[in-house]
């Protein structure tokens, strides 16, 4: 308890006299995740509206695969992303491996399948009438779509704030393809599992107490949207 306490205290006492290590790690961290949920979203949404709205050969396949995407281990993730960016590797000639790219690029993959299974659930919970009325309505398939996406808007933030709890989480893949480089691909996680190798249990603690303070910081602004749309449709 002494620990945690103390660590609590570190947290506060750096955040409060505006360290600069912290400060630069945290920001990355926001930036990395940010980066890599933006992406997730604009793949995983598509695809989610994708298998909920339509029928197709194989669809009960697509959709096995994108649960067991939704369960990935992230170190796996690190591990076939590294192979790919690797001065041999497929993408080698990119020189991405041990940078923030290459950082959001693995959190996105892991990130991708959480909001598409989560969308999908979300837009599938729908009258499936709702699309056919509004298109005898005279909706274009790009309006009703928006529609849809919008009657949705509770389930949607949701994928998206499962999506962000993914990578803000994430250390193995992190570890794997960013190198965990002080000033360039140091984030939180990363941080939080070098200080506690090197047995500092204080700033250990106190790097994972600004993690849970920034992480919350942006659920509660998604949860404020997700209330936000909730009044707006009562």
């Amino acid at each position: 308890m002494d620990s945690i306490f103390s660590g609590l205290i570190q947290a506060l006492y750096l955040l409060v006299t505006g360290d600069a290590e912290v400060y630069e790690v945290a920001l990355l961290t926001i930036k990395v995740s940010g980066w890599a949920t933006l992406i997730s979203v604009g793949l995983g949404i598509p695809v989610g509206l994708w298998l909920a709205l339509k029928d197709f050969p194989g669809k009960r396949l697509c959709i096995s695969f994108i649960n067991f995407g939704m369960g990935l281990p992230p170190v796996v993730v690190g591990l076939v992303v590294s192979l790919f960016l690797w001065r041999y590797g497929p993408l080698g000639m990119l020189g991405l491996m041990y940078t923030v790219w290459a950082m959001i690029i693995a959190q996105a993959v892991i990130a991708s399948p959480i909001v598409a299974g989560l969308s999908f659930a979300a837009l599938s919970g729908l009258n499936p009438k709702l699309r056919l009325q509004l298109l005898s309505l005279g909706a274009t398939e790009w309006q009703a779509n928006w529609l849809l996406i919008k009657e949705a808007k509770m389930g949607l933030l949701a994928a998206v704030m499962a999506g962000f709890g993914g990578v803000i989480s994430e250390v193995g893949a992190s570890m794997m393809v960013g190198g965990n480089i002080k000033g360039e691909t140091r984030v939180l996680t990363t941080a939080t599992v070098m200080e506690v190798s090197k047995g500092n249990y204080d700033m250990a603690l106190a790097f994972s107490f600004v993690l849970l303070i920034v992480a919350y910081a942006i659920v509660a602004l998604l949860t404020y949207m997700q209330n936000d749309g909730k009044r707006e449709s009562v």
